[in-house]
């Protein structure tokens, strides 16, 4: 569908369920998440000729376990749900907004918070009950949340297949057409882009259509940075300066520095303008900004659902 030249803007309200503000989002990731969940409407103005509605939901965190996964594994379950409690009634939240628009949920990662059959089974459930377009986020593969496990190919692998049946489209790099936009999934989900993947976008990019990135991991911008205030110096977004990871404990640094092709993709979406936004997570906390003159960073918290309208 042909499109309209305009310069790439957002604008935002808030709404909450039964009209109540449940008070500033978590700044800093880590803490207990039990704020009831609201609702925050965007536009994003692209120059589409027809506008449409998507949700863009992140880091639900289930925490599901039953006999199938073991009681090591129920165990884990019952202490992660400490930190989610309000998991279930986020998933059946978004589900039932999502079925009220009939319209697509960006989802960008951490669904689930560790592999489970339980959690597998909830996957499923949710791509059968919404339209699902999905991202992986790191929590996707995890085997046991802080065992201590390097985050790397060969974690990863340990799950992927199983992980990926339960979604509909290919969670670590797919691409969709609504309305004229082409929606991208790209996982960067261990702060890292594969080369594959790279090349895979300057392929969607090379089709001249405006381009909305799914990512769990927001990318680096210094305000962000600044905004959160104390978090231990560590930004927990893609591509930050070397000279701040430097400064990183160890098993930090080796997480998150960036490797070339990585630092070359941050490169390359900046440089694009038919990129007009990035839809993130990860964070735990709700986060907008304009990271070029022309593409709009949406980080949605843990606690919210943005409503998206693409003029």
């Amino acid at each position: 569908m042909p499109t309209r030249t305009r310069r790439n803007t957002v604008r935002h309200s808030i709404l909450t369920e039964n009209k109540t503000f449940p008070g500033a989002a978590c700044r800093r990731r880590g803490r207990k998440d039990c704020e009831k969940m609201k609702i925050i409407k965007n536009q994003i103005h692209i120059g589409v000729e027809t506008p449409f509605t998507i949700l863009h939901a992140s880091d639900t965190h289930l925490w599901r376990a039953d006999e199938r996964d073991g009681e090591k594994k129920m165990k884990h379950a019952k202490g992660r749900g400490v930190l989610f409690p309000q998991a279930d009634e986020n998933y059946e939240f978004i589900i039932r907004r999502a079925n009220e628009l009939g319209c697509m949920v960006a989802y960008t990662g951490d669904l689930i918070d560790f592999v489970s059959q339980a959690n597998y089974d909830a996957a499923r459930d949710f791509c059968r009950r919404t339209d699902c377009f999905m991202t992986a986020g790191n929590h996707e593969f995890c085997q046991f949340v802080g065992d201590g496990a390097e985050e790397n190919a060969a974690y990863r692998n340990l799950s992927l297949a199983d992980v990926q049946a339960c979604f509909d489209n290919d969670i670590r790099f797919s691409c969709r057409e609504v309305g004229g936009v082409n929606f991208v999934s790209l996982d960067n989900s261990y702060y890292r882009i594969a080369p594959e993947h790279l090349e895979a976008l300057r392929g969607v990019v090379a089709q001249g259509k405006p381009v909305i990135l799914l990512m769990h991991t927001p990318l680096y911008t210094d305000a962000h940075y600044q905004w959160m205030g104390a978090n231990g110096g560590i930004a927990y977004m893609m591509a930050a300066p070397d000279r701040l990871v430097e400064t990183y404990p160890p098993d930090r640094y080796r997480q998150q520095i960036a490797d070339e092709v990585t630092k070359e993709a941050y490169a390359y979406i900046r440089s694009q303008p038919t990129i007009k936004a990035l839809l993130t997570g990860h964070m735990h906390h709700d986060y907008e900004e304009m990271f070029t003159e022309n593409t709009v960073q949406l980080t949605v918290g843990c606690n919210t659902l943005r409503k998206i309208t693409v003029f």
